[in-house]
């Protein structure tokens, strides 16, 4: 038996989790924003020690979500 997410969608060994820096780079925002969406419970992350990591999927389904329609 293998350990898997709390969705149970993949094991945790495959899961990939980037610093807040890294997060912040790929959506081109500051870390600060970074750290209000973590604490604001938009963006999941896991506390390693005094730093947060989040997994690569909740970014990618985050950004899915939130494009705008425009006219």
């Amino acid at each position: 038996m293998s350990a898997t997410s709390a969705g149970g969608e993949r094991p945790l060994a495959e899961l990939r989790f980037l610093t807040v820096a890294e997060v912040a780079s790929l959506m081109r925002v500051s870390k600060m924003t970074v750290y209000r969406l973590v604490h604001g419970g938009t963006l999941p992350a896991v506390r390693v020690g005094r730093s947060f990591r989040v997994p690569e999927q909740a970014v990618n389904d985050y950004l899915a979500g939130s494009y705008v329609e425009t006219a």
